[in-house]
């Protein structure tokens, strides 16, 4: 269980990278828009609720990491539970 919390960690900081880089490589600023995009980077990268402060990269990757860790322990326990408890037919 704990690898895959490790890997939901790893793919929280990957989304946030990549979104890091999307931005950076087209000069899109999507908060202006308020459209589905800001949308979008809002529910993959909670952090960027909080763009009111200035806040570096590493200092994202780490929350968003550390915000997909937190989902993906709720979801392994949620999915052992169910899985060690089936439901009768």
């Amino acid at each position: 269980m704990k690898s895959r919390i490790v890997l939901w960690a790893a793919i929280g900081a990957l989304v946030a990278a990549l979104w890091s880089i999307y931005i950076t490589s087209t000069m899109h600023n999507l908060k202006n828009e308020g459209g589905f995009g800001w949308a979008l980077i809002c529910f993959t990268c909670p952090i960027a609720l909080a763009s009111h402060h200035a806040i570096s990269l590493y200092q994202v990757l780490v929350a968003n990491a550390a915000t997909y860790a937190v989902v993906g322990t709720v979801v392994e326990i949620m999915r052992r539970r169910f899985r060690l408890h089936p439901i009768p037919n």
